[in-house]
């Protein structure tokens, strides 16, 4: 019996795998990998759930470590069957809990206490040696399945996923499988797996940077029930030796699909949670740190030239509807920064159909989108010279001068165009421009995102809690 407190055991017994069915496996597995993409995003809220409750109480709530370990456990038959191992031909089954007759089998001891200090350092600064090993065995998935929840990918690179073309191109060839090179593969794959339990929080105790290979562990059998949580009658009259989450069939039965759907669900409310929340920081932060002396919101300068007369912004459309209101409300006032230097210049914003009529027939450029490197505008070629902006009587607003110019204007309904052009309509403009709001609405904004994201993260935790908690108050299987 294994006696360790928090061991990670992990069998596989090969069976008769077929000559060709592996060559569809991938198809056949897509429904497991769509389930378990919900529920390694699951598991990754459990995670941060169980770091916090480590932390403060020195124990992995006992529901959330079933949950985690049947997710494991899951995964475990998936990538057996699949493309970490082809060991079996048998389909897996849709449980998180242990079949005993599956030849796939994972097994985590519940430990009753953990350190409060490893969980601050054990999944990622303990633990990165054996990421750098696991890199080479698993291509890589073993960091997803430790930090972005993406756990089901392992067997899809690395040695493991090299030896099992081996093994399915040698199935295909000689109708058998060979033995050691199975043997190899399940040794591999447990140290992938005693390495995810280890960083997922679920045992103190170090994977050891030890191969042990074949169908089961290396005591030479399926342990019994870890003395920290010890079996009731009817677990010991099983006739498997190898004991479900943790030990107790009560653990075992808890998580139903309806709690499992809820836990799911509320993770997904949560973590969507987590991002307006994020979003209201983001916008509090800006309006508190990123406005400028006159308390504008700017975006960063850019370069606008042409070698014709002048640079437009294209056509703003301001609807005059309901909404418009709250949308100028939020807007505030806008402000068209110009630097160009001691070339006196001139910014103006007027009607769109009064500045076509004012630029009809003059080469100049229109600006059409801001790509990675700065903004692109088209040129239009024209033939005339336009006369002196500011002798024009159209502009709802403008400025001229030299060095920093600046057009402040209060939007209102209707279709406007910005122009940038040299004071005296000559050819050749080359200014830096940025575009900037005074965005009053945004304190309110950081308000409204805070309140939704407080009621969305409490709706997705009353859902994992209360999932949790009938699970773990579930009573023994009839």
């Amino acid at each position: 019996m294994d006696e360790r407190v928090g061991a990670v055991r992990v069998t596989g017994e090969l069976g008769a795998p077929s000559r060709w069915l592996w060559l569809v496996k991938w198809v056949l597995l897509l429904p497991h990998l769509l389930v378990l993409s919900a529920l390694w995003l699951a598991f990754a809220v459990v995670g941060v759930l169980a770091f916090f409750a480590i932390l403060a109480t020195g124990r992995y709530p006992r529901p959330l470590f079933d949950f985690s370990v049947g997710v494991l456990r899951w995964s475990w038959r998936v990538h057996y069957y699949g493309y970490a191992a082809l060991g079996t031909d048998r389909y897996p089954p849709f449980t998180l809990a242990d079949v005993p007759d599956y030849p796939a089998r994972l097994a985590v001891d519940y430990p009753p206490r953990l350190s409060r200090g490893l969980v601050l350092v054990k999944w990622w600064l303990l633990a990165l040696p054996h990421y750098v090993v696991v890199g080479l065995l698993a291509g890589g998935g073993l960091w997803v399945a430790g930090t972005s929840g993406d756990g089901f990918h392992w067997g899809a690179g690395g040695l493991i996923g090299v030896l099992t073309l081996v093994a399915g191109v040698v199935l295909l060839v000689r109708g058998t499988y060979p033995r050691p090179l199975h043997d190899l593969l399940v040794g591999l794959d447990r140290w992938v797996l005693r390495v995810a339990a280890y960083a997922a929080l679920l045992t103190d105790e170090y994977p050891p940077f030890r191969l042990d290979t074949g169908p089961t562990e290396p005591d030479g059998g399926a342990p019994g029930p870890s003395t920290a949580t010890p079996a009731p009658p009817a677990a010991a009259e099983s006739t498997s030796d190898l004991p479900a989450i943790g030990g107790p069939a009560p653990h075992r039965e808890g998580w139903t699909v309806g709690r499992v759907l809820a836990l799911i669900t509320g993770s997904v409310v949560a973590m969507a949670a987590v991002g307006v929340l994020t979003g209201g920081i983001a916008v509090l932060v800006a309006d508190r740190t990123q406005r400028d002396a006159d308390g504008y919101l700017s975006t960063p300068q850019r370069v606008l030239a042409s070698g014709g007369h002048a640079v437009t912004a294209p056509r703003v459309d301001l609807d005059a509807d309901p909404g418009w209101s709250w949308a100028a409300a939020a807007v505030g006032e806008v402000s068209v920064r110009v630097r160009a230097g001691d070339r006196a210049v001139f910014v103006g914003v007027a009607p769109a159909d009064d500045v076509d009529r004012y630029l009809g027939g003059v080469a100049h450029a229109v600006l059409r989108a801001d790509g990675e490197n700065g903004p692109t505008t088209e040129e239009v070629a024209g033939w005339q010279s336009p006369a002196r902006p500011a002798a024009a009587g159209f502009w709802t607003a403008s400025a001229t001068g030299t060095g920093t110019v600046a057009l402040d204007w209060a939007p209102a309904p209707g279709e406007w165009t910005v122009v940038v052009m040299n004071a005296d309509a000559s050819a050749g403009v080359r200014v830096r421009a940025s575009v900037g709001a005074t965005a009053p609405a945004l304190p309110w904004i950081a308000v409204a995102l805070f309140a939704t994201g407080a009621a969305a993260l409490a709706c997705g935790a009353a859902l994992v809690v209360g999932a949790a908690r009938r699970a773990g108050a579930a009573g023994p299987p009839s």
